[in-house]
């Protein structure tokens, strides 16, 4: 999961030029979102009924890894014949109110994230009292079910945690700095915590304020330079460990650094050795889910975990032996 300051905002209705931008989309590759980068998607597939889905995050514009789920809304949409509206807000209340935006526009189906149940749960309520299917991704793993959301595709960010926690043990990790960018995210804590439940070393949590980059490296930095017996920096996103790296550097530090996520730069990062290596919850495969999921519920009844379990999209381990098989899929900017 992942956060980024900048909020984009939920348009009005969705006008019917999505036919012409899925064309584009699928002979060219080029977006298929309007001037305000929030409207996508294609109208009028078989069977679709020209079926409106909303996606709303608790992340925004400009992060390399939003922009990953984003991607897979757009090929499903695109694929599915519907119209996408994808929109987010790293504030729990603004996402809350983007929810609302889209029960007002008589979406037919909603995907949200919910990195902060507790804000979510009322305007999930009201989505399912307007007669709007609700699914869950990226986060929330714990909290779809009891929040009544109809199926979840994502990681289970506890057990990516362990597991991170088990590859440190086998690389004889001994101190782990554990970097949490946003207090409260239910993601990040369980990733942290998963690692801490796991690994035989010593582990610690660092909160920065992931919304101001300097600040996480001027963090991170002092902290490699009061103890230096810290041997591992583990991140929550790509551009946190690109940071760390920095970090390490300036500190004068010989910890490596290890993050869960990647994006295109990550996976430079790790094929150079920067980065020792990423868990891989494969966004654009989140994205894709959550839009073909609500599809396929409105067109044919289906619904992916039986309501009862979450199709998992992680982890997955992305290291300097097997980073090839993922690069060129990077640079297509869908991994």
């Amino acid at each position: 999961m992942r956060t980024t300051p900048p909020p984009s905002h939920f348009p009005g209705r969705l006008r019917a030029v999505a036919l012409t931008a899925a064309l584009c989309l699928l002979a060219a590759g080029c977006s298929a979102f309007g001037a305000d980068g929030d409207r996508a998607g294609s109208a009028g597939g078989p069977g679709s009924g020209g079926l409106k889905i909303a996606v709303i995050t608790h992340g925004g514009k400009g992060d390399a890894f939003w922009d990953l789920v984003r991607k897979g809304a757009e090929a499903a949409a695109a694929k599915d014949g519907v119209e996408l509206t994808f929109a987010g807000d790293a504030d729990s209340s603004g996402q809350a109110g983007l929810v609302r935006d889209a029960i007002r526009d008589e979406a037919d189906g909603i995907a949200v994230t919910l990195a902060k149940p507790q804000a979510m749960r009322a305007p999930v309520a009201e989505a399912k009292a307007a007669g709007i299917p609700v699914v869950g991704l990226n986060s929330g793993i714990d909290a779809w079910r009891p929040a009544g959301l109809l199926e979840y595709f994502g990681q289970d960010e506890s057990v990516a945690g362990r597991a991170v926690g088990e590859k440190l043990n086998d690389l004889k990790a001994a101190h782990t700095l554990c970097v949490i960018h946003e207090r409260g995210n239910v993601a990040l804590e369980a990733r942290c915590a998963g690692l801490k439940k796991t690994f035989e070393g010593e582990t610690e949590m660092l909160y920065v304020e992931g919304t101001d980059m300097k600040a996480v490296d001027t963090a991170v930095t002092a902290r490699l330079r009061q103890d230096s017996s810290i041997d591992r920096v583990v991140t929550n996103g790509a551009q946190y460990a690109l940071s760390a790296v920095k970090s390490v550097r300036s500190a004068g530090s010989g910890a490596r650094v290890a993050t869960f996520d990647l994006d295109a730069d990550l996976v430079s990062a790790v094929k150079r050795g920067d980065v020792q290596f990423a868990v891989d919850q494969q966004p654009y495969l989140q994205g894709y889910l959550a839009v073909d999921g609500l599809w396929l519920y409105h067109t044919n009844g289906n619904v992916s975990g039986g309501g009862v379990a979450p199709v998992l999209t992680g982890p997955a381990f992305v290291t300097r032996t097997n980073v090839d098989a993922v690069a060129r899929y990077a640079a297509n900017g869908t991994r």
